[in-house]
């Protein structure tokens, strides 16, 4: 199923800010779990996780300038990425404050909190239809996701905000509103190319599994 990286590399930061975004806002696009800071016992597990996800970011990175690149698939798990979104590596979207993706078979499902007035602040709108995306809402959604060929591909399923289904309608419409200026490539059925000649993208049980070519 973004925003908001700070990695080292520049490709890899692209590839998770329009994930994480699309997850966000998009499909439950692109959540691993940030509902809270680690009790101090297991902060050192915490860390290692966080470098082994930075680690694998960065032979993403440094993979993609072979010529070709080595085939071999990168597998980042759940926890890995969990621990990276509550390390300093990480910088969500404005206006997201708890990211967590869940992972199955060709499914992502996100929950996030979102304040929608800083995302909406400098386009404002009557429209009735876009009256709900106000304040903090826990945003829950869920899409099928997959990448082959160099192309991801995303269809949201649905979102709800504070357990409230979203019409389709509105939903199209704020997306079109406040999504689409910057990630054009969004909407409720996207298609956009991967970076860093990342060839296709598995998303299954609590992992995420990606190759070059």
């Amino acid at each position: 199923m973004q925003p908001i990286t700070k990695l080292v590399a520049p490709a890899t930061r692209r590839l998770l800010r329009a994930r994480l975004a699309r997850a966000v806002f998009l499909f439950p696009l692109l959540a691993f779990s940030q509902s809270a800071p680690p009790a101090s016992g297991t902060q050192a597990i915490y860390r290692a996780q966080a470098n082994s996800a930075q680690r694998k970011f960065d032979h993403i990175q440094q993979n993609a300038l072979r010529t070709p690149p080595d085939e071999s698939p990168t597998t980042l798990t759940e926890n890995e990425i969990n621990a990276w979104l509550t390390s300093s590596n990480a910088q969500l979207p404005q206006g997201v404050k708890k990211l967590q993706f869940h992972g199955e078979p060709g499914i992502i499902n996100a929950t996030a909190f979102v304040d929608f007035d800083q995302i909406t602040a400098s386009r404002r709108s009557s429209n009735p239809l876009l009256g709900m995306f106000s304040g903090t809402h826990e945003v829950e959604a869920r899409a099928h996701a997959e990448g082959s060929g160099h192309q991801g591909h995303v269809h949201i399923d649905s979102i709800s905000l504070d357990g409230v289904a979203i019409p389709r309608m509105a939903l199209e419409f704020f997306i079109d509103r406040y999504i689409k200026p910057k990630h054009p490539e969004v909407g409720i059925d996207s298609t956009f190319a991967l970076p860093a000649k990342i060839d296709t993208a598995t998303v299954a049980s609590r992992q995420l599994t990606l190759t070059q070519k």
